[in-house]
This record gives C-alpha cells, structure tokens and sequence, in this order.
C-alpha cells in the first residue's frame, strides 16, 4: 500500500519529483567534485602479524617504512664496466623529493642487488612514508634521472608497485556499456521513450552516488577499483530495477488500465520485488565487511548504497517519468508490442515456447543444469589468488620488464624480498651483534630463503631488520610456505636470543591478505546465502524455494569462478583477449561472489514472484510457472545482455 501511494503521488507530482532528483545529482555532483579528495589504494589488514609489524616498522625504522622501488639495469657486457655511473645515478636519485635513500649496488650495505652472471645490478630506492599520491610525481622523476644510464648502452627498468598499473578506476568501456544497453532497450520496447527511461534512472542514480562517494574521499581512503564497483552495481540493477516497473506498466497499459492507476499498481506489485531484491543485493554487499579488509569493506558498503540510491530512484523517479510520458507509452492496439503484452500473438513468445520445452521434462534440464554448471566449476579447485605483481603486467609494461630481467639474473625470488623484524630490547647487549650474526644465519638456513642479508640495527638499537629473498615469486604457493617457516621459527629465536621476530614486507603483506580473503570466501558465502534463505522465505512462504535459489547460485558462481581459472589462470584463449595467465587477483572470488549472488537473487526475486502472483490469482501450478517466468523471461534476459555482451 505504501509503495502504490509513492507510486500514486510521484505519478500526479511528476515535474516536482524530477525536479528534485535533478538539484540532487547537481548537489551531489558538485559537493564530490569541489571538495572531494583522491583515490588512493590502500592493503592495510589490521590484526595480521605483517601489518603489526609494518606499524613498529613505522615508529622504529621510518626510513625503511614507506614505499619502495627497484631501478633494474641489465649490461650486454659486464656490469662492473658502469660502476661508477651507477654510484652516480644512485646519489642524484637521493636528490629526488621524498627519497629516503637510493643504495649503491655495491654498497656493503646491499644484499643481493649484482647478479652472480654479472650483467645486472639493483638501485635500491626507499621513500619516506607519505600517501601514494605524493610519490606519483618523485618516481616519475626518479626515472628521468635513471633513464640517463641508457646513453652508456644499458638497459633500465623499473620494478616496486609505483611502477604497476593498480588503477582499475572507470574507463570509455564504461560508456560503450551504456551506448550498448541502450540498444538493447530499445530493441526490447520497440520505444525511444520506454527505452530511455531505465537508462536516465540508472544514471541519476549512479550520478548521485558517484558524487557522495567522491566526497568521502576526503576523509575514508578509497579504493581505485570502488568507484568502478559502485558504477558497474549501481548500472546494472538501476536499470533492472526501472526496467521491471516499467515492463509491468506497459502491460496494464496494453489491458486498458489508466495510466495513473497503472504506474501506482506497477510500483506497488513490481516496486515490492524491487525492494526486496534490492534488500538481498545489500546483504551480499554489507557481508564484505565481514572479511576484515578496510579497502574491501569501504568497496561493499559504497555498492550497496549505489543499489539503494537505484531502488530510491526506482520506486520515485520512474513512475514520475511514467507521469511526464503518459500516454504515449500505452501500446497502440493491434500494433506487435500491444499483441505480445496482452498475450495474443499468433505465435507464443520465445520465453513462453521455453518454459514449456523445458516442463515437457523437467528432471532432464535439471540434471543437465547441474551437470554443465559442475563441469564448468572443475578448474576452480586448482584457483591460486595473489594480489597484483609485476609479472601479471603485459608485456612492455616497465614493471613486467623490471621483473623478468630479475629473474634472468637474479631469480624470480628477489622480485619480493621480505622483510624480518627483531625486537632487541631484551638482548644482551654485551653479545648483541655477534647474536644478531647468529639469528641471521638461523634465518638463511630456513628451507625457501635464497639469500639473507646482515641484520642491521636502528638509531636507538631497539630494532633490528633482515632482507630476506625466497627462491620462489611473491605470488608462488611456496613461498607462502617460506613465510609461515620463518614465521615458526619466532619461538626459537625468543628462547635462544631474548628477541621477538615478525615477518612483513610487501610479499608477506601479499601473502596474508591473500590468506584471509581466501579463510572467508567460505564464511562470506555461508553468511549471505543463509540471510537470503530467510528472507526468501519469509516473502514466498516456501522452504522449496530459497532452498532451490541457494543452491543454484552456488553453482552459479562455481561455475563462475572455474571459468575465471580457465581463462586467467590457465591462459584458455588467454592469447585471442591479450590476457596474461597468472593467478586471480586476492578479492576477484570475493567480489565475484557478492555480484553474482545479487543478479542471481535478481533473477530469482523477478521470476518467482510473477509466479507467485500468478497462482495467488488463480491459475494452476503449471500455468502460473508458464505465465510467470513468460511475463519476466524478457526482462531478465534484456538485463543479462547488457550486463554481460559490452
């Protein structure tokens, strides 16, 4: 009843209404772009042992704290040749804003950086701990002042996450996305005006969300890739939301309903779905905060307010968009559109020949279903995650460069060093460095470690930190185990040593954000899904049915992440789309999961409740299945198109 008289007075205040979204978007618009601040990326996971560490790190050694970079050079000689060209580069480069240091490759400070070939060599370069923002124009110059080694023959290039492409902010694909489904729409209504109406909701409310979030930049750190999750989510169900009231509109419009009374029913029987489904997509979103992750936290929270704003929109702005188009919206009798509303084609709908195909035999579609789903879910028990390295660059890509001249010379280990910390303010000061020398060699003996440096002190010889290079790559399972070795090797260094030793670093801080993305995949699922079965039944009365909806998303997103694996992770056609095999991106099944729950309750909410509905008016089990799903078939499918082919 609430929803009808929304729907009521939004349709009777049409020009009030839009007026107001209108000088919304504006605000909020304004309000983002004048006072927002910046994107920023952001690992941070608190609670983990390579985050605690990373913050005493912060306090104790701050210039070892901030962010670090490689300037690699490779020599089709002998790199000894350059020696003093790269002492000299390396001291302009500590002339450089917000360098910390920039180490000689042959300082005795060094560990690692000459090759044993002797044709490559590593500048080291720490930065001071400042936002990433800040350090976006010293490595630019770093590498102007670097790439002077070219003029001797030498080959440069630059290694360290400064130098990765991390940004996943929004791009023109976006706007072919929106160019495409307005194609859709229009092909599905046959009308510029039935078309352009879930586009013009979708994009208020994505407008509007896009402005707030901006401006929270100003006081939360934000993700590159949020703004691009907000505007995909907040596309996608704006215009599946706008598009289902809208289809139930021109329906009673084709019955002969008046167009008033119409858009008010349209908002209070398809606006109840929306809101209901709107409701489980907001679950799903809010259950990332439940990983632990700030970034992946902040990522969900700014979706589901992107799917609320498009379920406001929806239920507001729509129907007084059906106000402003009144009539014109009403099918002409006898016309194609107006004999497929009112069901009296000559031939039955391509969703209604569907339906009943597939209740000719239902067990054999069922156990189809389940067979493609599982087999296509196969590849996903061999998924490995990791966050971003330069080996998953594309080829060119300086970062990738940088990383594969490493391993050439150095192996791949040396592309993610870690990092061991020592508390020394319980060591006997008497013996501490020769007991440092002897925690060092405890630490190169560990099983994965290649090399490990000297272990060196702070100012106030409270502190001490070992370079550690594993002999696998930051993102290989096995150095996973190197780190949880060193990490057990904490007790006897206490007990020997009177020393606390953490492990951290980069790759560390790679490896447990890895683990703990992965440790709530599980969880993440179970907590959703089990919400989504009481809400199901709650608004269908059914066990069958949620039951039914839970299962076939986890088979769904299954069956997503094995094609993932197959394509991303095993190079399957990987060469006809440019795509570089390596392991998926850490928080990809994470969010793949949450978006592929949302449309999938999407779906299940717009089907199920034109059964439903079907059945409470009258008609039989089957009738009201075949005049359910043929009555939502076209929505769903038009909103699958455009969320999928651009």
């Amino acid at each position: 009843l609430l929803l009808y008289r929304i729907g009521h007075f939004s349709y009777r205040r049409h020009w009030q209404v839009l007026s107001a979204w209108l000088v919304l978007l504006a605000a909020a618009l304004t309000l983002g772009l004048t006072l927002g601040g910046q994107m920023e990326e952001s690992f941070d996971i608190p609670g983990t042992e390579s985050q605690n560490a990373l913050d005493r790190l912060e306090q104790v050694f701050p210039q070892v704290a901030g962010e670090s970079a490689q300037v690699v050079v490779a020599a089709s000689d002998s790199i000894d040749n350059y020696r003093d060209e790269l002492n000299d580069i390396a001291k302009q480069i500590e002339d450089v804003p917000h360098v910390e240091q920039a180490l000689d490759p042959y300082s005795e400070y060094a560990t690692g950086t000459l090759s044993e070939d002797g044709k490559a060599a590593i500048i080291q370069v720490q930065f001071e701990s400042v936002s990433k923002d800040q350090l976006e124009e010293p490595a630019d110059q770093v590498r102007e002042v670097a790439d002077q080694l070219t003029d001797h023959g030498l080959k440069v290039e630059y290694g360290g996450m400064l130098y990765q492409n991390l940004e996943y902010g929004l791009t023109a694909t976006e706007l072919v996305g929106v160019a495409f489904a307005a194609l859709v729409l229009f092909v599905a209504f046959g009308s510029v005006a039935a078309a352009g109406m879930p586009l013009a909701a979708a994009i208020t409310s994505v407008g509007v969300t896009m402005g707030v979030l901006l401006f929270i930049t100003r006081f939360v750190i934000v993700s590159s890739a949020t703004p691009m999750l907000a505007v995909m989510i907040g596309l996608a169900v704006g215009i599946d939301y706008a598009l289902f009231i809208i289809s139930r509109h021109r329906k009673q419009l084709a019955s002969g309903i008046e167009a008033n009374e119409s858009a008010a029913l349209a908002t209070g029987t398809s606006g109840s779905a929306v809101v209901f489904a709107g409701a489980t997509v907001m679950v799903a979103l809010f259950g990332l905060t439940i990983v632990g992750i700030p970034f992946l936290s902040v990522m969900g929270i700014a979706a589901a307010a992107g799917v609320f704003m498009a379920m406001l929109v929806s239920l507001t702005l729509v129907p007084a968009l059906l106000g402003i188009a009144g009539e014109r919206l009403r099918p002409r009798e006898g016309s194609r559109v107006w004999k497929r509303e009112t069901g009296q084609n000559k031939r039955p709908t391509m969703g209604r020949r569907w339906v009943r195909l597939v209740m000719r035999a239902p067990i054999v579609f069922v156990l189809l279903v389940i067979g493609l789903l599982t087999v296509a879910a196969l590849p996903a028990l061999h998924m490995q995650t990791s966050l971003p390295s330069g080996k998953g660059e594309a080829a060119g890509n300086t970062a990738r460069d940088a990383y594969d001249i490493v391993t050439e010379h150095f192996g791949e280990g040396t592309n993610g060093p870690l990092l061991v910390m020592l508390d020394i303010t319980q060591m006997d000061n008497d013996t501490l460095l020769d007991d440092l020398e002897k925690i060092r060699d405890e630490v190169a003996a560990v099983d994965g470690v290649e090399l490990a440096g000297d272990a060196l002190p702070n100012p106030t010889v409270d502190s001490a930190i070992i370079q550690v290079v594993p002999t696998t790559g930051p993102d290989d399972p096995a150095t996973m185990d190197t780190v949880q070795r060193l990490r057990d090797l904490a007790p006897q260094i206490e007990d020997n040593y009177n020393a606390i030793s953490s492990v951290t670093g980069m790759t560390a801080v790679q490896i447990d954000i890895t683990d703990r993305l992965n440790g709530a995949l599980l969880p993440f699922a179970g907590v959703v899904v089990g919400i989504s079965v009481v809400l199901l039944t709650m608004v269908f009365r059914s066990l069958l049915v949620p039951i039914k909806a839970a299962v076939s998303f986890l088979l769904s997103a299954f069956a997503a992440f094995g094609l993932t694996v197959l394509v991303f992770q095993d190079g399957a056609v990987g060469e006809i789309l440019g795509i570089v095999p390596g392991p998926i991106i850490a928080f990809l099944p994470v969010l793949l999961l949450a978006i592929v729950f949302g449309l999938a309750m999407d779906y299940e909410v717009f089907l199920v409740s034109g059964m439903r509905e079907s059945y409470v008016h009258g008609h039989t089990a089957r009738e009201a299945i075949e005049e359910g799903f043929a009555g939502a078939a076209r929505v769903v499918t038009v909103s699958y198109t455009h969320l999928t082919l651009p």
